[in-house]
Order: C-alpha cells, then sequence, then structure tokens
C-alpha cells in the first residue's frame, strides 16, 4: 500500500499517561454510533457552547469574515460569526462519524453527488486527479462519502497525541485509498501519475517556504504552491472539489467540478491565485460553514500590519 502503513497497538500506547487520550477517543467512537439526527442535534448544542467557551476563536472568525465580506452590515457580520461558530460544534460531530462512524452508518448519510463524469473522462485518459477543496467543517465526514463511490487517497498532517493519530490514520485507511504526510510529495506524486485520485486542501496558512501572496476575497493570504508543484510533477487534472451540508439534516451536496483549463501553466503564483477563486466560490456557496477559526491571514507581506 502507498503512503502511510496501518498502525499497530504497541503496550507504549496503552501506557497510563495516554488513558485521559483514550477516553477522549472513547467518546468519539460513542458519537459516532449515535442515530445521525441524534448525532445533529448534538452537534448544534455543542455549537451553541462554542458560542461562549473560547473568545479568541470568536475574535479570529470576526475579523476574518469583516476581511472578506466587507460589504456586509456590522448586524450581518455577527450574525455569520454566530452562525459559523454554532457550525465548528457541528464540525466535531461530523468528524466523529466521519472518522469512527460504521459503513452502515454512512451509508444511510442522505447525499448527492454531481459530476462524476469529469473524473470517468481523466481516469479513461490514463491520468491521475488532483480534487482540490477547502477546509470545511464537514470535511472529513465529506471524505468518506465521496469514498463510498470513488477511491480517494488524502494528505494530512500528524497529530500530537500518539493515540489519536494511532486511532484517526486507522480509521482514515478503512475507507481511503492511501494516507500521505503533508511532505511526501514524492510517495503522493508516484500515487497520481499511476492514476490515482487525492484529495487536497491547499487553503490554510502553512508558513512554508514555497508560499505565494494570493488574493483570497479580495486580501493577500500566504498560500502554498503545491497544487500546481503536485499537477505539473504528475500530469494529474485539477478538479475542483465542492460540499456542504444541507439544511434541516437533509444530508449533504457534493459536485465535482469542470477540470482547472491550462493547469499547471508555466507560473507558480498565477496558478495558485487561480485555485484560490475556486475556493472562494465554495465559501461563498455556504460561508457559515468554512473555518473562520483558522487564522489565514496570520502571515503578512513585508511591510503588512499584523492582522490578528
Amino acid at each position: 500500500m502507498p503512503g502511510m502503513p496501518r498502525p499497530t497497538l504497541t503496550a507504549r500506547l496503552l501506557g497510563r499517561k495516554n488513558w485521559p487520550a483514550w477516553a477522549g477517543v472513547g467518546v468519539i467512537w460513542l458519537m459516532a454510533h449515535l442515530p445521525f439526527r441524534w448525532l445533529m442535534g448534538l452537534g448544534r448544542l455543542a455549537g451553541r457552547l462554542a458560542l461562549h467557551l473560547n473568545k479568541e476563536r470568536r475574535r479570529v472568525a470576526a475579523t476574518n469574515i469583516a476581511l472578506c465580506f466587507p460589504g456586509l452590515s456590522p448586524d450581518e457580520q455577527k450574525a455569520l460569526v454566530r452562525a459559523n461558530l454554532c457550525d465548528v460544534g457541528m464540525m466535531l460531530a461530523e468528524f466523529a462519524l466521519g472518522w469512527m462512524g460504521s459503513d452502515k452508518a454512512i451509508a444511510q448519510v442522505p447525499v448527492t453527488i454531481e459530476g462524476l463524469e469529469h473524473l470517468e473522462a481523466a481516469r479513461a485518459a490514463g491520468r491521475g486527479v488532483l480534487l482540490v477543496g477547502g477546509h470545511f467543517s464537514h470535511l472529513e465526514l465529506c471524505a468518506r462519502l465521496v469514498s463510498q463511490r470513488i477511491r480517494i487517497a488524502g494528505m494530512y498532517r500528524r497529530m500530537d497525541s500518539d493515540v489519536f493519530e494511532f486511532a484517526v490514520l486507522r480509521a482514515r485507511l478503512h475507507y481511503a485509498a492511501a494516507m500521505f504526510e503533508k511532505d511526501d510529495i514524492r510517495g503522493t506524486v508516484k500515487y497520481l501519475r499511476q492514476g490515482g485520485t487525492l484529495w487536497y486542501a491547499p487553503d490554510q496558512d502553512m508558513r512554508s517556504k514555497d508560499n505565494v501572496f494570493a488574493p483570497f476575497f479580495g486580501v493577500r493570504a500566504a498560500t502554498i504552491t503545491a497544487t500546481h508543484h503536485l499537477a505539473r510533477l504528475s500530469n494529474a487534472v485539477v478538479i475542483p472539489f465542492y460540499h456542504r451540508r444541507l439544511p434541516d439534516d437533509s444530508g449533504y451536496a457534493m459536485r465535482l467540478g469542470a477540470p482547472m483549463e491550462a493547469f499547471p501553466s508555466a507560473d507558480a503564483a498565477l496558478d495558485t491565485e487561480r485555485v484560490n477563486q475556486q475556493i472562494e466560490q465554495m465559501v461563498r456557496e455556504a460561508p457559515e460553514q468554512y473555518l473562520w477559526v483558522h487564522k489565514r491571514f496570520k502571515t503578512r507581506p513585508a511591510g503588512e500590519p499584523k492582522i490578528y
């Protein structure tokens, strides 16, 4: 299997110092086995608590939304901040279901997916596919949902907790074709060259040396150029991957957009700007579901003041 091997349970992981982490994993497992509507209700309850528990994240979300939606009135911005923080609670429920829900439970989640013909055309041409998406609260669950129809791999950052790294990587490898650490460019490119499909979200401030400042909602944002380089090195087709939660617990809508034309070009900065434009369009379809609590604009161009 390419990418990370399936982790094995060791005596060290079962040590006393890891018991609190195992308790956390247990809570997530129990949440994942609730009926879907009960789980969504629990997520909404957690969201209401999130409104009051973390003032710093609320400040970050408010700053980002004010920067990215200057046309909204102050009251409209406050309403979007409130909706977004409530959505952070939903993220906990959706991560639990995506990671540890049974195959039967996942099969019962209402979902529609459009645009599979774009993926099929790329595969018929013998090319790999890079599904480019954004950090939405439901990204992990939607990756699991789409894996019912498409064999996909993913890129991820290793978790700080060894217990959660074991549990979550093991869970992901249950449904993903492979998981690559974010720095495993060689393995990722090889997988794409062999016709694999990789889900990838390049919309966070990674503070990498391969950043360029590309507009995101009109604000220059430090953005990694990896989408350009992965496509260039692998000859993969780049397809935008849209997903959003529908109202009233009615499920999820996913869409594979048309492949990005003439991508990659010879200009990494221009390609990265085009990727940001795609992700911005995704956000506009469901702005309350985007991860605004992330400090997207933390790294600033030389001479520009700090935002947070």
